[in-house]
């Protein structure tokens, strides 16, 4: 210890030190032939399509900013906030649910996880579509007694409610398993801990595992939020047409040009799946804090100043 102290100190003070390693790197051409061969297949391909008629570059540019099509990012990006708050706020129920130790939540949340992740999002959606036509009136009220209430679903014109809960639903399903893993990631002593405090379990949850497992839950719900946005195409099963690619459906509808039209959507949901990423990023990088066990270079010298004061 002392002597790997000394040559500490003697290092930290420059008085001595070992010699400079001059690393010469590797050579890799096969590098630079890779990156020039897909250079050439990209800037062919770009030429390719902006020399080929049947994109029909100019119809694209007069759709670009169309009204409608701004209309529907505004529907889409509705449809997707509303969608994950949903999905985020039952999908944490559902998680704790999962880990209660009442029995019958967990079945509960065993068989709602089943049923929705079992089943695809286009088929669910074509259910929530014929709910008027499953369910033409809905009353409440006392069984067998007077209905306090009496709703006539088919009069209703909630496309857009349907389509919000189709999603929404669908979409607790993979946040349950998204929260439910990141509370078990946090350590036995924490609920040990807050037992010993003299928390009920519901406290335990709400107070020290759910804050700790943010840092697992956030950067996957990124990754689902992105997933939302384009999973709202799907919404012209319900029928929806007022979200993105539905207003671009009945653009191409009219004047027969698909091809431009759904460049339009394409880039949209590019532009807006963009923005995303770069929020994720740093949001990921914000809850990752602390993770690294890599030291920086002033955390080494205040080590190596540590072990010499505690040599002497």
């Amino acid at each position: 210890m002392e002597r790997w102290a000394d040559q500490m100190s003697e290092n930290s003070t420059g008085a001595t030190g070992p010699e400079v390693i001059k690393a010469i790197p590797l050579r890799r051409p096969g590098r630079w032939i890779a990156a020039a061969i897909i250079i050439v297949l990209a800037a062919l391909f770009l030429y390719g399509a902006a020399t080929n008629d049947a994109y029909r570059w100019g119809t694209y540019g007069k759709y670009l900013f169309d009204r409608r099509i701004l209309e529907g990012i505004g529907v889409t990006l509705e449809l997707t906030v509303l969608a994950m708050l949903l999905a985020v706020v039952l999908g944490t129920l559902l998680a704790v649910m999962r880990l209660s130790p009442n029995g019958v939540l967990r079945v509960t949340a065993w068989i709602y996880l089943w049923i929705f992740r079992g089943t695809p999002v286009f088929v669910q959606l074509v259910f929530w579509g014929l709910v008027p036509s499953l369910y033409k009136t809905i009353f409440l009220g006392v069984p067998f007694g007077p209905h306090l209430l009496e709703l006539d679903v088919q009069s209703l014109q909630a496309a857009f409610a349907f389509a919000v809960l189709g999603l929404g639903l669908n979409e607790a399903a993979y946040m349950a398993e998204i929260v439910r893993a990141g509370i078990n990631s946090v350590g036995e002593g924490q609920h040990e801990a807050s037992v010993a405090l003299g928390m009920s379990w519901s406290q335990t949850m709400r107070r020290t595992v759910l804050p700790q497992a943010m840092r697992v839950i956030i950067p996957p719900t990124g990754n689902e939020l992105i997933g939302m946005l384009k999973t709202t195409s799907l919404v012209t099963a319900i029928p929806l047409s007022t979200d993105l690619y539905g207003r671009a459906r009945d653009i191409y509808g009219v004047n027969f040009q698909p091809i431009p039209l759904l460049l339009v959507t394409a880039t949209w949901y590019l532009a807006v799946t963009s923005v995303l990423m770069v929020g994720q990023y740093y949001l990921e990088r914000h809850y990752s804090r602390g993770i690294s066990r890599q030291l920086t270079g002033k955390q080494l010298q205040d080590l190596a100043d540590a072990n010499v004061e505690k040599a002497k």
